[in-house]
């Protein structure tokens, strides 16, 4: 799997959390965004920095670690 490392791979992420049915939950600064979801009882967050212009894969495990999905699945939802 292969993930865009441009800034568009921002908005991918954002998409993909849309997917997996996150909903936006409050912004927690000027830059900072909180995506929620529960599912099965469990809550899940994931904080997004608008003002990140590159996602690495590094930060793309992580968000998919938060969203409670394998990297494959988080990349799958697409």
């Amino acid at each position: 799997y292969e993930f865009s490392l441009s800034a568009a791979g921002l908005s991918r992420c954002l998409r993909i959390l849309t997917v997996l049915v996150f909903t936006l939950r409050k912004r927690t600064s000027a830059s900072h965004e909180q995506w929620t979801k529960t599912a099965n009882g469990q809550r899940f967050t994931v904080t997004v920095d608008q003002h990140e212009e590159s996602v690495n894969a590094c930060l793309v495990s992580s968000m998919a670690k938060h969203a409670g999905v394998s990297k494959k699945n988080f990349y799958a939802a697409r």
